[in-house]
């Protein structure tokens, strides 16, 4: 018998057993519709909670935190220290190694740039020296960063799709996912999804008509599930280009409730400070008085033509701005040529989307490099990674976050989660700390079980 006839053999004996004991079986098709573009495949650039997710399916990060802060192989079969300043990743092969390898050096090059670098920015030479030995990945670190697996864990460190197999699913067609049995953590529940790209007005449609069992990318506050809101959006401004006052002027003009509320999907919640609500408690914070007028001045704001929201926050700022003394001109760039600009400093203003990891310090590390401060993570980073307590190092990198946010040319305006609705026959739904959803963890529930059930 070949060992793919053998682990089929066990998956059937496994199924009847469940079925038998009326658990959860494997098997069954999901039908998912989802408001993302039809393809992901570049991580560092699939970055919004949806992207992340849809990624997730086919090319995962060396591992996952679950939401008590323990962190768990997923790509990996082993992560280990076998010294405190060394890690050793075990991938399933050594193609998926070289892969991974590749593609956190590209990441970490000028060809990559990507604020996402800087969760690399302990290990020595920052990422851009990375090789494989067979199925091994040895990383040594520059200074202690006990937090090191869980920022590797973060989706922009997945290899891309292109690659090969390294996620839960491989694509089966247009619009078609089928499980893979070789997956390092064990083979999905179910054996196929079938995506639906649509707009929101379709997800509505879909869901109504009963047409699909799971809907990605909800923006309803009502009968929905949504994972922690870690995809913050800032106002990056270069000090170069613009007064120094400038930073007043828009705390000055900006009500986060009001544009959080009026303006952003849910799930959202204003940003106050450089750090999310959900990494770092938002205190009040007084908007300071306008500064005094000056002369008339033209600036051009930069944003996400791909995510809708941006557009309505950039008119938003483009009016209230008007009100200082500044006419603004709006720019929707691709996000390929927003973070080439970025990377560039081409740029006067431009609204700044990022997924940020869900641990203080990773998450100040990739902050501060997207707030143009890089040359302050070598002096951060290794003070935080001093402190053996993980407490501690979560405590520091919140201090820091508030000394630093006024020396940081980001104004922090909101933070968003992944709103979603599931039928009552899709069970066995979790999110990871990041706040995504795990789809590789949904199974069927048998129709007598939901048969006195309704939508939700």
């Amino acid at each position: 018998m070949t060992l793919r006839s053998a682990l089929t053999c066990l998956v059937l004996l496994a199924s009847a057993s469940a079925l038998a004991a009326g658990r959860p079986r494997y098997g069954g098709e999901l039908r998912v519709a989802h408001d993302g573009p039809p393809e992901v495949a570049e991580p560092a650039l699939a970055d919004t909670p949806l992207e992340a997710t849809l990624l997730g399916l086919l090319s995962r990060p060396v591992c996952r935190i679950t939401t008590d802060g323990a962190v768990h192989p997923s790509l990996a079969r082993e992560l280990s220290r076998p010294t405190p300043q060394s890690v050793r990743l075990t991938l399933p092969n050594a193609a998926a190694a070289g892969a991974l390898a590749r593609a956190w050096m590209r990441l970490a090059s000028t060809e990559g740039a990507s604020p996402y670098r800087a969760l690399l920015y302990p290990v020595r030479g920052e990422g851009r020296q990375v090789s494989a030995n067979g199925p091994l990945l040895e990383l040594s670190l520059s200074f202690p960063w006990p937090d090191l697996e869980r920022a590797l864990c973060h989706p922009a460190l997945a290899a891309p799709v292109a690659s090969g197999p390294l996620g839960p699913f491989s694509a089966a067609g247009r619009g078609a996912l089928e499980a893979r049995l070789a997956w390092p953590q064990g083979r999905p529940y179910l054996d196929r999804l079938l995506l639906t790209g649509t707009d929101e007005r379709g997800l509505s449609r879909l869901w109504s008509a009963r047409q699909v069992q799971l809907v990605l990318g909800v923006s309803s506050e009502t009968d929905t599930t949504a994972g922690a809101p870690f995809y913050a959006t800032y106002l990056a401004f270069s000090p170069r280009r613009l007064p120094s006052d400038f930073r007043q002027a828009v705390e000055s003009a900006i009500d986060r409730e009001d544009l959080t509320r009026l303006f952003v999907h849910a799930p959202a919640l204003p940003m106050p400070h450089l750090l999310p609500p959900m990494l770092m408690q938002q205190g009040p914070r007084p908007r300071p008085a306008p500064p005094a007028t000056g002369p008339a001045r033209k600036v051009t704001l930069l944003y996400d033509s791909s995510v809708e929201d941006q557009r309505a926050v950039a008119e938003r700022i483009q009016v209230k701005l008007h009100e200082r003394g500044y006419t603004v001109a709006l720019e929707p760039l691709p996000r390929a040529a927003l973070r080439a600009r970025w990377a560039k400093g081409d740029f006067e203003l431009m609204l700044h989307a990022l997924l940020l990891p869900p641990v203080p310090g990773p998450a100040l590390a990739v902050v501060l490099d997207a707030g143009g401060r890089r040359d302050l993570l070598g002096v951060e980073l290794p003070a935080i990674g001093a402190l053996a307590d993980a407490a501690a190092r979560d405590t520091r990198a919140r201090e820091r976050a508030l000394a630093l946010a006024p020396s940081v040319p980001l104004v922090p305006l909101y933070a968003q989660g992944l709103g979603l609705r599931v039928a009552p026959e899709a069970g066995g739904l979790r999110f990871d700390a990041q706040g995504l959803p795990m789809l590789d963890g949904l199974h069927l529930v048998p129709q007598e079980a939901t048969a006195t059930g309704g939508r939700p």
